[in-house]
C-alpha cells in the first residue's frame, strides 16, 4: 500500500499497512544525515512477542543496528508510573543518550505515553516519534503530542506537551490485537463521531460499516482511522496546549476515567460507558433530542459496549470526578453533546452531577 500522509506541520501523520517507508525516514535521519547519534525503541512485553522482530528487521535492512538500543516494559497502565519512568530515565543514561538521541515509542497507549514523557523531560527534552500500534493509539493519544504518568489511580497527573517528530501508522499491527484491545480502540474511534462536526457523516460511516470495522476490513479500518487522525490533528493545531477548543477531545472521559479507576475497564471501554452516561446527562437537560440519544447509544451497543450501571457506587463515581485535572475553581468540566455530531464544554458543580445522576439511571 501506497503511505499516506495526513495531518498538518504541528501533528505530521503516516499511514501504511508496513514499516517500508519508516525505515527509510530512519535511514535518511540517523545513517545518511548523521542527525541522532542514538536510538532507543521503547515497547512492552506484547509487542515484543508480536510485532518487534519484524519491525526491527525492516530498520536493520538498510540502517546500521549499531545505533539502536531497547527498552522494554511490562504491559498495562500499571507501568506508567513514576517508578518505571525513572527506570527509563536511567537506562538512557547507561545507554550514553545525549541531546542529539532519538525515541522510539513503539507500542500502545501507555508506552507512547511513558515514551513521550521521557523524551520531553531527558536532558530537558530530545526528540521522539511515535509508532503506535493499537487502534487506540493510532486514532487518539499517539497524535497531538501528550505524554504523561499516573499517580496511583489518577490517570495523567504529572506530563508535558510534547509534539514527536510524526506519528507513523501501520494498520497491519491492529491485526495482533486481541478482543478486548480492539474493543477498547473502538471506544475512542466512536468519540469522534459524537464531536466531529460533519453532519453526522461519520456516525453514519460507522453504523453502516460496524461488521467490517469491526472485523478489521482493510478498507473500512484505515478510512476510520485516518477520518480521527485527521480531525485530531485539526483540533489540536487550533488549540495546541488544551486551553479551549481540544477539550472536546475529551468527551466521554470526565466520566470515563472516574469509571476506568473504579471498575478496571480498559480505557476505551469506560469512555464508551462515559459517552453514554454524558448523553444520558445531556437529554436530562435538554440539551439533544431523544432521537439522537437513541441513535447514538445504538452505535456504541454496536460495537458490544455493556457495562451493568447498577452496581455503581454515585458517591464514589463523583468523588473520583472531583480529582479530574480539568476541574477549576472548585467546577466540574463537563463534555456534553449539544447537538447531532457537536459537543461543548459545560461547568456543573458535583452536587448537581450527582443529583442528576442518581435520577437518571437509578445508582445505589
Amino acid at each position: 500500500m501506497k503511505l499516506i500522509t495526513t495531518g498538518n506541520n504541528l501533528c505530521r501523520i503516516m499511514v501504511s499497512d508496513e514499516y517500508t517507508e519508516l525505515a527509510k525516514i530512519l535511514y535518511e535521519l540517523v545513517e545518511r544525515d548523521q542527525k541522532y547519534d542514538k536510538v532507543v525503541i521503547v515497547t512492552d512485553e506484547n509487542v515484543e512477542v508480536n510485532l518487534y522482530d519484524d519491525f526491527v528487521k525492516s530498520i536493520f535492512a538498510i540502517t546500521n543496528s549499531k545505533y539502536f538500543s531497547k527498552i522494554c516494559i511490562k504491559p498495562g497502565e500499571e507501568s506508567k508510573c513514576l517508578d518505571k519512568f525513572n527506570e527509563i530515565i536511567s537506562k538512557f543514561i547507561d545507554i550514553g543518550m545525549s541531546r542529539k538521541s532519538l525515541v522510539i515509542a513503539f507500542g500502545g497507549g501507555v508506552v507512547g505515553d511513558l515514551a513521550g514523557f521521557a523524551a520531553a523531560t531527558y536532558m530537558r527534552g530530545i526528540d521522539y516519534i511515535q509508532v503506535p500500534t493499537t487502534i487506540l493509539s493510532q486514532v487518539d493519544s499517539a497524535i497531538g503530542g501528550k505524554t504523561g504518568i499516573d499517580v496511583g489511580v489518577y490517570k495523567n497527573m504529572i506530563g508535558a506537551f510534547k509534539q514527536p517528530l510524526f506519528t507513523y501508522i501501520n494498520t497491519e499491527t491492529l491485526k495482533t490485537l486481541p478482543s478486548d484491545e480492539l474493543k477498547s480502540g473502538f471506544g475512542e474511534v466512536i468519540k469522534y463521531a459524537a464531536i466531529m462536526d460533519d453532519n453526522g457523516e461519520f456516525e453514519k460511516f460507522l453504523n453502516d460499516n460496524a461488521v467490517e470495522v469491526k472485523y478489521l476490513d482493510n478498507e473500512k479500518i484505515i478510512k476510520a482511522i485516518m477520518k480521527c487522525a485527521e480531525f485530531k490533528a485539526r483540533i489540536v493545531k487550533a488549540d495546541e496546549r488544551e486551553t479551549g477548543l481540544r477539550k472536546i477531545l475529551n468527551f466521554g472521559h470526565t466520566f470515563g476515567h472516574a469509571i476506568e479507576m473504579e471498575y478496571g475497564l480498559k480505557h476505551g471501554e469506560a469512555v464508551a460507558v462515559g459517552m453514554k452516561i454524558a448523553f444520558k446527562v445531556a437529554l436530562a437537560k435538554g440539551y439533544i433530542k431523544k432521537d439522537y440519544y437513541d441513535n447514538f447509544v445504538e452505535l456504541i451497543d454496536k460495537y458490544d459496549f455493556e457495562f451493568d450501571f447498577s452496581k455503581i457506587n454515585i458517591e464514589k463515581l463523583v468523588e473520583n470526578i472531583k480529582k479530574d485535572k480539568k476541574n477549576s475553581f472548585g467546577d466540574i468540566s463537563v463534555i456534553l453533546p449539544d447537538a447531532s455530531s457537536c459537543v461543548g464544554i459545560f461547568k456543573m458543580s458535583s452536587d448537581d452531577i450527582e443529583e442528576l445522576l442518581k435520577k437518571e439511571f437509578n445508582f445505589m
